[in-house]
């Protein structure tokens, strides 16, 4: 299933999947990766500068995790082009929640936010 957030003619769409081979009920950690897609339907470019993720087990355990780009990363995506990473966490419960903002900079420097929707991790959903 994926989950989808259009701010500022910027739509993100985020993928979980469960990674059960990497999981291990009996220690408490369960894997997930997560693809992200960032379409640009705006008429300019834009810069991926920083990202916030809020990240909720099922215990209601919050990890914020932020810094620059995304993947070592500070893509630009011009109008109409798209820009996609994976990446993955480690929950301590089968379920949680991720969410999140992107900033982004136009190319005269304005910085905006743009939302990260917020997606379901669970260990069922495969």
């Amino acid at each position: 299933m994926s989950f989808i957030a259009t701010t500022h003619n910027i739509t993100v769409t985020a993928t979980p999947v469960y990674l059960a081979l990497q999981s291990d009920f009996f220690a408490h950690r369960f894997a997930f990766a997560y693809f992200i897609e960032i379409l640009n339907d705006g008429d300019e470019s834009v810069q991926l500068v920083r990202r916030r993720w809020r990240i909720v087990d099922g215990n209601g355990k919050t990890n914020i995790v932020e810094g620059e780009g995304v993947i070592g990363k500070q893509p630009h995506i011009k109008p109409g082009e798209n820009y996609e990473y994976n990446s993955f966490c480690i929950l301590e419960t089968f379920t949680g929640y991720m969410k999140g903002k992107y900033v982004m900079r136009k190319e005269n420097g304005e910085e905006f936010e743009i939302i990260i929707p917020k997606f379901i991790l669970s260990a069922n959903s495969n």
